[in-house]
């Protein structure tokens, strides 16, 4: 058998599928290691948690599907095992995501710690966090920003692995066409569109983003 090819009988899917847990389990292991700080805050959709360690942010739960603070505590006590309390960044930042999930544009001006991503991951993030409240790119727009314009399946993957959502605002790139795709934070889909649209966005019965918002695509 040629190396490289994978067997008759393997699914290729489940192949892919398993390498995405892998790769999940490896960034919780990261993220257990590095936060020190956690704070979490009160939205009208639920509890979210925000943590950081001594560099800076490095997680954020988004408030879907949260509906307690003592669900979040409970959360945030098996995820970051070696957090002892709140810090002041985790304390400015919940205030930015209250503000923000109140409907105020905000700018998340806070020093982010990246630990255990590649350099290209890293591109992809900066490309990303510069994408302003109520703007959006394409995959392949972040791609081409990023000097790989063939390389919207790899943005993808990096959205995928994002741990800082809406600081990261991962939910402002979406298909060429303007379809809403994979969003593996909490709500999936669902919490994308919903951000989107706090943020201003129109959808056509299609699901498809309508080119009068005022983003890129």
């Amino acid at each position: 058998m040629a190396e490289g090819r994978v067997r008759k009988g393997f699914d290729l899917g489940q192949i892919t599928e398993d390498r995405n847990d892998l790769r999940r389990e490896e960034n919780e292991m990261t993220v257990s290691k590095l936060v020190t700080s956690y704070s979490i805050y009160r939205t009208a959709a639920g509890f979210g948690v925000l943590a950081a360690s001594e560099s800076g942010l490095v997680d954020h739960r988004l408030p879907f599907g949260t509906s307690t603070v003592e669900e979040a505590r409970a959360w945030a006590a098996e995820c970051y095992p070696f957090a002892t309390g709140e810090s002041a960044l985790t304390r400015t930042g919940v205030k930015l995501l209250e503000a923000y999930f109140a409907g105020e544009p905000v700018s998340f001006d806070l020093p982010l710690d990246l630990g255990g991503f590649t350099s290209f991951q890293k591109e992809v993030y900066h490309r990303v966090f510069g994408i302003g409240y109520g703007k959006v790119m394409s995959y392949g727009e972040v791609a081409a920003a990023c000097g790989s314009p063939k390389g919207a399946r790899a943005i993808g993957g990096a959205m995928a692995r994002n741990r800082l959502p809406v600081i990261i605002p991962c939910h402002r790139v979406l298909a060429g066409n303007g379809q809403l795709t994979g969003f593996t934070a909490p709500g999936g889909v669902a919490s994308k569109k919903d951000l989107l649209v706090m943020e201003g966005a129109d959808f056509n019965a299609r699901g498809a983003l309508k080119p009068l918002f005022s983003g890129r695509l």
